[in-house]
């Protein structure tokens, strides 16, 4: 059962929120928050897998509630919502430790399976949305030959994964695009972030970026 948090200033969208995912029987809506401390705290409190996250409300923002999630050691990951898919504050979000971001718009299937997916270790979103999300808000350095430092310490097959991590590639799809098996696709993800010291693939997909390797390959 996966354990859900639902923090927004807004109480008719939580409950719309809550009416969408009590439909499931693999997801349980076990608290919900008004702002991001009391997300964080709450998230902490409940033992939550995953926080359906408001970017905008008052006092403490969702951004601020990502970092305090994280902060406080809580394994609950972050989905922010929010009303654009270039909104402003999604890349802050991401940096603060977001795990992906869903529109406020999506329909129900999506809202589910978002849920499911940020739980599962997925990336979120759409590979074309990834790369037009990030490259809008990171500053990519020039090109150079070679490997970023801060991705140095990885093997040349484990580059290969982060190159498709960040083209927002599921396991099985880079699998077959390495011919290598979804498991093996798996242990080189868990490596590579047990390396990098990284909480999920987006924080993956964020470094690639910024070191200027997503497009340099």
């Amino acid at each position: 059962m996966i354990r859900v948090v639902l923090a927004d200033d807004q109480s008719l969208l939580r409950a719309g929120l809550r009416s969408v995912l009590a439909a499931e029987d693999d997801l349980v809506v076990v608290g919900e928050a008004a702002d991001g401390a009391q997300a964080a705290r709450t998230a902490q409190a409940l033992d939550a897998d995953v926080v359906l996250m408001d970017i905008q409300m008052p006092g403490v923002d969702g951004i601020e509630g990502v970092r305090r999630v994280v902060a406080g050691g809580a394994r609950a990951k972050v989905l922010m919502l929010t009303m654009f898919d270039l909104d402003e504050y999604v890349y802050s979000a991401l940096r603060a430790g977001a795990s992906g971001f869903l529109l406020k718009s999506a329909q129900p299937d999506e809202i589910v399976r978002a849920v499911r997916d940020v739980h599962d270790g997925a990336l979120l979103f759409a590979p074309t949305v990834t790369k037009r999300l990030v490259e809008a808000y990171v500053r990519t350095p020039p090109s150079g030959d070679g490997v970023p430092a801060a991705l140095a310490s990885l093997t040349e097959r484990e580059l290969d994964v982060v190159s498709g991590i960040a083209r927002g590639l599921s396991n099985a799809e880079i699998g077959a695009e390495l011919h290598l098996g979804a498991a093996t696709i798996k242990a080189h993800v868990s490596n590579i972030l047990a390396k990098l010291d990284l909480r999920d693939r987006v924080q993956v997909v964020v470094l690639a970026y910024e070191s200027g390797f997503a497009t340099a390959r």
